[in-house]
């Protein structure tokens, strides 16, 4: 299977009057899995239309393996691409649909059947050839989109959302499937989500994306801990914001902290409060509910609405201690860029 690096030098895009792309410069390892992560609008399909070739640029440079593709058909561009719909041909059956590039490309019917069969067991879809797509789970339809992408054998493949129309337990697994087919095969992978999740169990390095640019490009376990700025560490599930206090253990100059609700716990006053350091706040609780393994619980701190966790349920209306450890904060200074992030 072929594999390429992916360079993207200033790369804009313009919608009519309407800048989408702002200088998006970027550099792919070859081999690598890289999520475009993002809010719905932020540009990260568009920018991987553009790598495709389905966008034209404003301005700026793409290449791959050294060479620029950037006026290229996409045709010409050799990337392969699977798009959200999967877009398979209902009157062909899965062979038809594997094999019909390889048809284009005018590939004797040995050697497309002799590929066809060997994207199946990769796959593990042996004896699906002769099946009806329409026959097909969602999760094995994603499949055969896959194998159509791989069977020309394209130094990119380029993944737009391909697991948000499948069922939640059934995507969780199909995510580890195509990392490891991706592993497997070696192919230098480009995937567009907007669930964070989805970017963190997958990507060797994931670039978040915010109004056509790009906020920050780094592997998950150091963008989950140290997201650039308080825009992205809410994007990242940050949903507790406070303006820092004297006593708070916040980085030197910080004006605000974050956390998530998951790492902070509410006490009352039957029960046993934390000795370590800890950020400390108290309120009554508004809302507590069961969230699986344990509670959910609403706090009003002086008039703000904070959200932690609980191991028991608590009451509405009780007084109750807002808990969160030094080490799981974060501090932002007052242009909301992080200072500190996670200290694990």
């Amino acid at each position: 299977m072929g594999t390429e690096a992916l360079s993207l030098e200033g790369v804009s895009i313009r919608l009519g009057k309407t800048l989408v792309l702002d200088r998006i410069s970027l550099e792919v390892p070859a081999g690598s899995f890289t999520c475009l992560l993002g809010p719905s609008g932020c540009g990260k399909t568009t920018l991987l239309r553009s790598i495709a070739g389905f966008a034209p640029l404003a301005a700026g440079d793409i290449k791959v393996g050294g060479n620029s593709i950037a006026t290229l058909a996409p045709e010409a561009r050799q990337t392969a691409m699977v798009f959200q719909s999967y877009a398979l041909w209902p009157h062909m059956s899965v062979a038809g649909n594997l094999t019909y590039p390889l048809k284009l490309r005018g590939l004797p019917k040995a050697e497309r059947e002799k590929r066809a069969n060997a994207i199946l067991s990769l796959l593990g879809l042996e004896g699906y050839g002769p099946r009806a797509v329409t026959s097909l789970s969602g999760g094995q339809r994603q499949r055969v989109a896959l194998g159509r992408a791989l069977i020309i054998d394209p130094p990119l493949l380029l993944l737009d959302e391909p697991l948000s129309n499948l069922d939640a337990s059934i995507r969780r697994s199909l995510r580890g499937e195509l990392r490891r087919l991706q592993q497997k095969v070696g192919i230098t992978t480009i995937m567009v989500t907007h669930d964070q999740d989805e970017a963190l169990a997958m990507a060797d390095r994931i670039v978040l994306m915010r109004d056509g640019q790009i906020v920050q490009v780094a592997g998950p376990e150091d963008l989950y801990s140290a997201p650039a700025d308080l825009g992205a560490a809410q994007f990242l599930g940050v949903d507790n914001v406070l303006a820092v206090a004297p006593d708070d253990p916040a980085a030197q100059g910080a004006t605000l902290v974050g956390f998530r609700t998951e790492d902070a716990r509410v006490f009352t006053d039957d029960m046993e409060h934390p000795d370590a350091p800890a950020l400390a706040r108290k309120g009554k609780v508004t809302t507590c509910a069961y969230a699986g393994g344990g509670y959910q619980v609403g706090i009003d701190v002086a008039g703000e609405s904070l959200s932690a966790c609980s191991a028991r349920p608590v009451s509405p209306g009780d007084d109750a201690l807002l808990s969160v450890p030094a080490s799981m904060l974060m501090s932002f200074d007052a242009n909301t860029r992080l200072l500190q992030g996670i200290r694990h």
